[in-house]
């Protein structure tokens, strides 16, 4: 039986265990679509292709197989180089399935010609122009190889339009195995032996969890080694659930002392990047010690010189630790230490200060109050999405995460309109959860369209507008005669009514100005099935609170010492 190239490709996608794709159509990838579905792998088509590049990229930090993303040519796979370069800034396994010209156009200036290839090379580990029918299934196991093994990332396979029409017997074409997951690796077991000889002499010891704990599914483990030795801990954002953040030895409400005190470091597959303010002096001690544990070739020694290097899978080096400690080296940090005790008077202090925010009853809301009703009010197990600007900062310190890879946000890159495409991967992926989005309404406005794409798809999601009519700060009204040269940068339309855009897809919309409202709009959209937006009026000229530094930190300050 002859196999048009678009068959083979769905049947190769599925062969390599793919349930999901995401996308827009269009020629030449339109009997691709169809062609995908009819092998049972379910299609969400997006309003703008940046956004389902974007909820691809999640769905492999969630799923740990390269999420699919599929484009058609010109400009609508240049539309998806943001996704790259997102998956390859958060080394999240995805691969772009791009539309292109017909290959005997070449330079003669076909229909949305360019040259593709090249437009993914910054951000991709391996790209490909696929020019034979017959080894479409090849080119479909090695991209799931290339963006799985070593470490994580982006691929792009460009398929001309008559490849995916031309036919192929089935007989001459060679299936690939399924690609297993990744072999895992152990440390070095001297290293092990070596990592607790410096905790045993730490004074102001502290474990920082990186997302790449969560995404090696590490959390039971990270658990033990946090209980058994009492380490204080704190998450870098997108790793906060990795462990629960009402554990009791979860420090994040001391971070700043933490990190500018401690004189030992387990860094567990965090990347000492502007996150972490590069592992440096102010924000850390210069004569700090790290113990590394990471499985990125790469990133060892990045900016500061590492103590000991525990270099390997983030599970199976756990699972030394732990071992080693209850077999050998029996180490157990002083609960009564004077570190413990200033980072616990530290957390009390802060917390204090936070309560009074969130008590605050002056209108218009502030983030503090406003965000201390969505927390007492989501699901613990929901799967939470923050973007923005001061939203996600001020969420990260209100908003709790309590399970491993349910936090989403702007991650490693930044990136700004990630919001709505990473809700629409965390429901496909997650069915049976709650997701809840809280955005900014400056970052709503990059995706806002895929409402439109929860309420096709019968998305039950949450999203939460924190809407201070700008960008940082917005403006109370905007006089008739303002114009380009007098209309502040940061404003935004004042008293936009985003909650109507929900209701014009057939979702539920609500405005909300006080608690009370925030509160009875959040009892009635967790118990639906439908999509709810709930527009949250705050105060435009509110800000966070102060902090001890800035939070990127300055080129003064960033000064390697390796």
């Amino acid at each position: 039986m002859d196999l048009t190239g678009a068959t083979i490709v769905a049947k190769a996608l599925k062969q390599q265990g793919t349930q999901r794709c995401y996308g827009i159509c269009g020629i030449p990838v339109i009997d691709l679509g169809y062609c995908i579905q009819g092998e049972g792998i379910e299609y969400y088509g997006f309003r703008n292709e940046q956004a389902a590049s974007y909820a691809a990229g999640a769905d492999g930090f969630m799923s740990k197989r390269p999420g699919i993303c599929m484009s058609v040519s010109g400009p609508g796979m240049t539309n998806c180089i943001s996704g790259l370069a997102n998956a390859w800034a958060n080394k999240w396994p995805m691969i772009l399935i791009g539309g292109a010209h017909d290959t005997n156009q070449d330079g003669t200036g076909g229909f949305q010609e360019c040259d593709q290839l090249v437009a993914s090379l910054p951000f991709v580990k391996y790209y490909v122009k696929v020019s034979s029918v017959e080894r479409i299934p090849f080119y479909i196991a090695k991209a799931f190889r290339e963006s799985m093994y070593g470490t994580p990332g982006p691929v792009y396979l460009d398929f001309p339009g008559d490849i995916l029409v031309k036919k192929a017997n089935e007989d001459s074409i060679k299936w690939f195995d399924y690609v297993e997951d990744i072999p895992k690796t152990l440390a070095d077991p001297t290293c092990i032996s070596k990592a607790f000889d410096v905790l045993k002499n730490a004074k102001n010891p502290l474990v920082i969890v990186g997302k790449g704990v969560a995404y090696a599914d590490a959390s039971d483990e990270m658990r033990e080694f946090i209980e058994e030795t009492k380490l204080p801990f704190l998450p870098t954002p997108m790793a906060k659930g990795t462990l629960p953040d009402d554990h009791p030895q979860f420090v994040g409400s001391a971070r700043s002392l933490a990190l500018k005190d401690a004189d030992v470091v387990v860094l567990a597959c965090a990347r000492l990047n502007w996150i972490l303010h590069f592992g440096l002096s102010p924000r850390f001690r210069k004569d700090v010690k790290i113990i590394q544990i990471e499985n990125d070739a790469k990133e060892i020694h990045q900016n500061v010189k590492s103590e000991v290097v525990l270099y390997g899978d983030a599970k199976c080096i756990l699972n030394q630790l732990n071992e080693h400690n209850s077999s050998t080296a029996k180490y157990t940090y002083e609960s009564d230490s004077e570190w413990w005790g200033r980072l616990n008077d530290k957390v009390e202090s802060n917390k204090k200060v936070s309560e009074a925010m969130y008590n605050d009853k002056t209108l218009p809301m502030s983030y503090y109050n406003s965000m201390f009703v969505i927390q007492n009010m989501i699901p613990k197990d929901c799967i939470l999405v923050s973007e923005g600007s001061n939203t996600m900062d001020i969420g990260r310190t209100i908003l709790e995460n309590y399970h491993p890879k349910h936090r989403l946000d702007a991650g490693t890159f930044g990136t700004m309109g990630v919001g709505l495409g990473f809700s629409i991967a965390a429901q496909a992926v997650h069915k049976d959860k709650r997701v809840v989005l809280v955005i900014g309404d400056s970052a709503f406005g990059f995706s806002g369209m895929e409402l439109e794409t929860m309420c096709r798809y019968k998305m039950p999601i949450t999203v939460i507008i924190i809407n201070n009519n700008g960008i940082f700060t917005g403006v109370e009204e905007i006089e008739k005669d303002e114009n380009a040269l007098s209309i502040p940068i940061t404003a935004l339309q004042p008293d936009s009514k985003y909650e109507m855009m929900a209701e014009a897809f057939g979702g539920v919309g609500h405005s909300a100005k006080t608690p009370e409202e925030i509160a009875e709009a959040l009892k009635i959209s967790l118990k639906s099935d439908q999509l709810h937006l709930i527009n949250v009026a705050i105060d435009p000229y509110g800000s966070k609170k102060p902090q001890e530094f800035a939070w990127l930190t300055k080129e003064e300050d960033k000064k390697a010492k390796i």
